[in-house]
């Protein structure tokens, strides 16, 4: 059983003893805490709420609206929400800040509290810590009787979002509803089930096939829009003829895409594909993680752009976009970011922008991914113990490949001849994640393979 917390909320799975776990225990005290947060601020005593369709957060949703309003908060509930739709929320409704309540691609016995600023972004570092300091005080106060807050429900937020996404100049319905599109959309029975399917309509897809649609939060496979879990989603690609198969995770801040001849596009070419299309029609700077395939670097040459790489994490990401003002960015996950609309990872976005560019292209998704430069990231994990010194590890690592280009902006990246590796630690498992990225398959796996190697040794010394 585990309990993490980092600068932008807390994540656990379910149960067990408070500060072991995620249980209301720790609930209550991070949502008093951030609470207190936006208060020492001075922001709008408001936050607005959403969820995954997960069945622990209905409780976990009670617990929080309630710590709020006795923090003295006017609490706005979005009920079954997305990511994406809290933060534009968030700032549509000038809060001060926002709670999603979903544990992104983890599996169902986890759930989580990410915490969002005024500006319906993320926590940066610094606030996050802020926040982190008051869980660890004893300074946090209760609002008295007469300052109690009030809660109510907000029932717009997906016709909002949607709406905004619609008034994008990139956004091209007319092209898009020529095209007839037939569309398969899986959104793993949670609440990307309901919006996704009303954006595609509201697009002009002539016809939307939906494949675990029903928001119950029981997943029909694991959430994590891998091609390994969307087997289901390609199979119904082919049965029904389709142009395209879509997945998104349970909160809708990352896309997959299916080729209409079942085969992937490639998680990591969601990001690539919507940038080159962005940057054609609005050059400028992109952002991408480190971890994240290099492809999108060249893209970003072909359009005579300049391209970024930012530490892994989507306020990481956002602050970097904001410094180089960039036009677009995001994780080789799935997750796009498109500052035109709003800075957070957002499904939604990238489906309008993916449409477009493949409807004014006149290409089927196969022909459009044959496009970009072909590059293969062998991703690892190895779990970690209490007792693991990572920072030794890394040490030992760096100091091997001393002579290699190295980049320490978040773990360790050692770039070796137009390949790349990356080990860091996450922010969301108690793991090591090790990405290797070449053009072939087999060297990419081999360096991932000798650095697995090394770590192993460097464990045993």
């Amino acid at each position: 059983m585990t309990l993490i917390t980092s600068v932008s909320g807390i994540r656990g799975t379910l149960g067990g003893a408070p500060g072991q776990n995620l249980t209301a225990e720790d609930a209550v005290r991070f949502t008093a805490a951030f609470a207190w947060w936006l208060q020492q601020q001075q922001q709008p005593k408001k936050v607005v709420m959403g969820r995954d369709a997960r069945p622990s957060g209905i409780w976990l949703t009670q617990v929080v609206a309630a710590t709020l309003q006795s923090m003295g908060m006017e609490v706005i509930d979005l009920g079954l929400s997305t990511t994406p739709t809290v933060q534009i929320m968030t700032a549509e409704l000038q809060a001060g800040g926002g709670i999603i309540i979903t544990a992104s691609h983890n599996p169902a016995q986890w759930n989580a509290l990410k915490l969002l600023n005024h500006h319906g972004e993320l926590l940066t570092e610094r606030q996050g810590r802020e926040v982190l300091a008051y869980v660890a005080s004893d300074q946090v106060q209760y609002a008295a009787a007469e300052q109690q807050g009030i809660a109510y429900r907000e029932e717009a937020g997906f016709e909002k979002h949607i709406d905004k996404i619609l008034s994008l100049p990139l956004v091209q319905r007319a092209a898009i509803k020529k095209k007839r599109y037939r569309i398969v959309v899986d959104a793993v029975n949670s609440s990307g089930g309901i919006v996704v399917p009303a954006l595609l309509r509201a697009l002009g897809v002539e016809q939307v096939i939906e494949l675990n649609c029903e928001p119950t939060g029981r997943f029909a496979h694991a959430p994590e829009p891998l091609e390994e879990n969307l087997t289901a989603l390609a199979q119904e690609v082919k049965l029904h003829k389709a142009d395209l198969g879509l997945a998104v995770d349970p909160d809708v801040d990352r896309l997959a895409l299916v080729n209409e001849d079942g085969s992937m596009f490639g998680e990591e070419y969601t990001l690539v594909a919507v940038a080159d299309y962005v940057l054609k029609h609005q050059p400028g700077p992109a952002v991408s993680n480190l971890s994240s395939t290099q492809a999108l670097r060249d893209i970003a040459r072909k359009h005579d752009c300049i391209h970024y790489y930012a530490p892994v994490g989507e306020a990481h990401v956002v602050a970097r976009m904001k410094e180089v003002g960039a036009v677009i960015g995001g994780e080789g996950n799935g997750g796009i970011i498109y500052p035109a609309l709003h800075y957070g990872r957002d499904a939604l976005v990238g489906i309008a922008l993916f449409l477009s560019h493949l409807a004014t292209s006149g290409k089927t998704p196969s022909v459009l991914r044959s496009a970009f430069p072909n590059y293969v990231i062998s991703k690892n994990k190895v779990h970690l113990t209490p007792e693991t010194d990572l920072d030794r590890l890394l040490q030992g690592i760096r100091h091997k490949y001393r002579n290699q280009p190295i980049n320490t902006d978040d773990g360790l990246r050692i770039e070796f001849d137009g390949d790349w590796v990356h080990l860091r630690r996450s922010n969301t498992e108690p793991i090591i994640r090790i990405y290797a990225e070449s053009r072939s398959a087999t060297t990419a796996g081999n360096l991932a393979a000798k650095m697995l190697e090394d770590l192993r040794s460097l464990m045993k010394q």
